[in-house]
């Protein structure tokens, strides 16, 4: 009598013991028996992407389950299949390591260690399939090199390759067409033309694409990924004239690209697109060099900046002694503050972050800049050694220590165009870029400290200066507000009620229309009027 092989006799072992009954035989439908003239469907094949190239592996649906042949894993994979006859089952070897399958069975025994799978392994006669998923849930785990399956795109990953999630759609809108290709992990990108295509060429290996996009008559053609491998290619129509591009990083983990194709005859590159409701930012201008930026434009409140302050996992900021965590407070005051300024004042607003992730405080100054913003406020909840204190605080930043920098604030950089050529712009240094703002800073920093006086506690300093390097390279009015201390008990509880935060939201907004309309009635007549009195909150 032939001896079961030990992994087999694991397998077996794990599964049958007094357990009468307990293995359950498939529907026929997993079986590849031919009925009557039918054949099995087929899915789209398998991509495998790695250093070597490029190879695929034909897939088949049984049952709803996309299920994989051995004998292809086998060749892809460099695996060594055993039939055992005796015991019925399949022994899969990879460099002395073992994985076992028995027929019918959802279950696989992997160096002894048992793992199931969404669906039963099937046999028909020499004939082996797995689901798919058993790349990752069985073979990964022995394989000496990093396997990435992705289901939902049908690929496998092979080691290190750098192959971004790349999604794809297109807007119509205003007689142009703005394609959005969002990149995950964040990916660095280049936007070229090249004849008749406009390319979106990412820093990677290949592409793991998703594009939903079709083509706007006259504009584009046809949009294609893959051609060459790292790219996205926008081909063009015949009525396209030109086209801008913006980056824009949405959060820690991804970034988003945006291209604006025009018809002939429309404004081409530099020319801010239409405000959208969403979060793309109008395209920049070509980016200067790292430590300078664009100078000012006409003033003007159309677009804001609200920054969250902390966030991530290393940075959760102060902390009070009932477990309120700043950064937790300061994201619920901007969304709600966004959410207001939206509805009631239909202006632009962004969030550095919207989600519990890590921004550098360069960062933060840089998305203000790189999306044109006219305001920016930075959000923070304070913390004292003494529990007694409480309080809210308006800082704008203290001119100490850039006083050197401010007297080569500005120079003049020829860069490249997008639609080619060159063009002379003003740029500032980024140390010195807040410096041209301090004026305005002040003015929203006193009227911030109006406002939220009469609603909310005060320090005995509420308006102060301060360097903090969030506002550094702020190139638009910027202020920084401490919300009040977690630290102070009776502050803490204020900041866990909804009552509380939306007292903090009126304050807010009732300084921004103030400065709004101090800054418009300015650029108008250059003569400020009487302030306003900002519309209350429903």
């Amino acid at each position: 009598m032939k001896p079961i092989s030990l992994a087999l006799a694991l397998l077996l072992v794990a599964i049958l013991p007094g357990m009468s009954g307990a293995v359950r035989l498939p529907p026929a439908a997993y079986h590849l028996e031919p009925v009557s003239g039918q054949t099995v469907p087929a899915a789209s094949p398998l991509v495998l992407l790695s250093a070597a190239g490029r190879r695929t592996v034909a897939l088949t649906v049984i049952a709803d389950h996309e299920m994989v042949a051995l004998d292809d894993l086998a060749a892809a994979f460099q695996l060594s299949l055993r039939d055992d006859p005796l015991a019925g089952g399949m022994t899969l070897t990879y460099k002395g390591k073992t994985i076992a399958l028995m027929p019918d069975q959802s279950i696989a025994s992997v160096g002894g260690r048992l793992v199931s799978l969404p669906a039963p392994v099937v046999r028909d006669g020499k004939r082996w399939l797995v689901p798919v998923e058993f790349i990752s849930l069985a073979l990964a785990p022995v394989y000496d090199v990093r396997l990435d399956l992705r289901k939902p795109s049908r690929l496998v990953v092979l080691g290190d390759l750098r192959v971004p999630r790349v999604t794809v759609r297109q807007d119509l809108q205003a007689g142009m067409a703005r394609v959005t290709v969002e990149a995950s992990p964040r990916t660095a990108s280049t936007v070229v033309q090249e004849q008749n295509r406009v390319l979106v060429r990412f820093d990677a290996d290949a592409l793991d694409a998703a594009v939903s996009a079709a083509g706007a008559p006259g504009l584009i053609d046809a949009i294609r990924a893959g051609d060459p491998p790292n790219t996205i290619a926008i081909v063009l129509g015949p009525k396209f004239g030109s086209f801008r591009a913006s980056a824009v990083a949405v959060d820690a983990g991804s970034a988003r690209v945006i291209v604006d194709l025009l018809p002939a005859g429309l404004p081409a590159a530099g020319t801010p697109p239409p405000a959208q409701p969403s979060q793309p930012a109008p395209p920049a201008a070509p980016q200067a060099p790292s430590d300078l930026l664009a100078a000012p434009s006409t003033p003007g409140v159309r677009t804001i900046v609200i920054d969250p302050g902390h966030g991530g996992a290393d940075d959760a900021g102060a902390r009070g002694a009932a477990g309120t965590i700043e950064k937790d407070v300061t994201l619920s005051v901007a969304r709600n503050l966004k959410a207001a300024i939206e509805s009631r004042l239909g202006l632009r607003v962004l969030l550095t972050r919207d989600a519990d992730t890590a921004v550098s405080l360069d960062d933060r100054a840089a998305f203000a800049n790189n999306n044109r913003a006219d305001l920016f406020i930075s959000l923070h909840a304070n913390a004292s050694l003494k529990k007694e204190v409480t309080g809210a605080e308006v800082f704008y930043l203290s001119p100490d220590g850039y006083a050197q920098a401010q007297q080569q604030a500005t120079t003049t950089a020829s860069l490249p165009t997008l639609g080619g050529g060159t063009r002379d712009i003003d740029v500032i240094l980024w140390e010195v870029a807040q410096m041209q703002h301090l004026s305005q800073s002040a003015a929203f920093a006193s009227i911030l400290e109006e406002e939220m006086r009469k609603h909310v506690p005060m320090s005995a300093t509420p308006v102060q200066q301060a360097p903090f390097r969030v506002l550094v390279g702020a190139n638009m009015p910027a202020v920084l507000v401490e919300m009040g201390f977690l630290t102070n008990p009776e502050q803490e509880q204020e900041f866990a009620s909804p009552r509380f935060q939306a007292t903090l939201v009126q304050a807010l907004f009732d300084a921004i229309v103030r400065f709004r309309d101090t800054i418009e009635r300015t650029r108008s007549s250059q003569s400020p009027g009487p302030l306003s009195r900002p519309p209350a909150l429903p």
